[in-house]
């Protein structure tokens, strides 16, 4: 399906600072609470923009009744997010998955790192810092969940890997500056963290952000775990995006 150009107006100002993307797809039981959370911070967000990759359920209508706007686009989420971002005119961009859930006071999180003094330095001073992360919490109990949430906090300090899922605080220069998000289906996050990670280092926001569970209870923590690295691994080594994503979304 072909993109339409978007005609509503765009933000003269930019105060509140703050455009919120959200990719979705059926996502009708999970969105509401996530736009809930943004609701709480009107003096922060100045709009929410649900990209709807050909929702079968009443995702499109929750997100209107909700004050968003919804943005039609194909079923692939690195798009969706590029879309998105293209729509709107906020100086700071905040990417989420719709089955997220933020923590208290993530707003003022937030605004600490838009307010902090490098935040304002341009894209070309190397420390600059233009980019934050949330950290993981899985919506689900055992010793499994909460070891897979340990090692997602070394991947994304340590090694400066956070994924989508934990959602991205990004200054709109810096995006910009460093290509954005390109249209993959899969590996989207994965490959522009990569680009973003050559120009400063990214940084946790110091609260969490809570997704869902369901795809860990369905096929298993460790059979999804071992099922992602097949997934990155065979990405590095040049499978096309698109047929990774045949993979990962297929059934158990």
């Amino acid at each position: 399906m072909a993109l339409k150009p978007d005609r509503s107006p765009r933000l003269s100002a930019h105060n509140p600072p703050l455009a919120v993307v959200i990719a979705a797809r059926n996502e009708a039981e999970h969105l509401p609470l996530l736009l809930a959370d943004l609701q709480a911070a009107p003096g922060l967000v100045a709009e929410v923009v649900v990209v709807d990759g050909g929702s079968s359920d009443a995702t499109g209508a929750i997100a209107r009744a909700a004050g968003a706007r919804v943005l039609p686009a194909p079923a692939c989420r690195g798009a969706q997010l590029a879309w998105g971002a293209a729509q709107t005119s906020a100086p700071w961009l905040l990417f989420l998955h719709a089955d997220g859930r933020l923590a208290r006071q993530w707003d003022q999180a937030i605004s600490a790192g838009i307010n902090r003094p490098d935040a304002a330095n341009g894209p070309a001073n190397g420390q600059a810092q233009q980019a934050w992360y949330f950290s993981l919490r899985i919506d689900g109990a055992g010793l499994g969940y909460r070891l897979l949430e340990g090692a997602v906090a070394l991947r994304s300090g340590w090694r400066q890997l956070p994924y989508g899922d934990q959602g991205l605080l990004i200054k709109r220069a810096t995006y910009d500056s460093a290509g954005g998000i390109r249209p993959l289906a899969l590996m989207e996050d994965l490959e522009f963290v990569e680009r973003l990670r050559r120009r400063g280092k990214l940084r946790c926001l110091g609260k969490a952000i809570t997704v869902s569970g369901r795809r860990w209870q369905q096929r298993g923590i460790w059979r999804v775990c071992w099922q992602n690295w097949q997934l990155r691994r065979a990405w590095r080594r040049g499978v096309a995006s698109g047929a990774l994503a045949a993979r990962y979304y297929a059934s158990p």
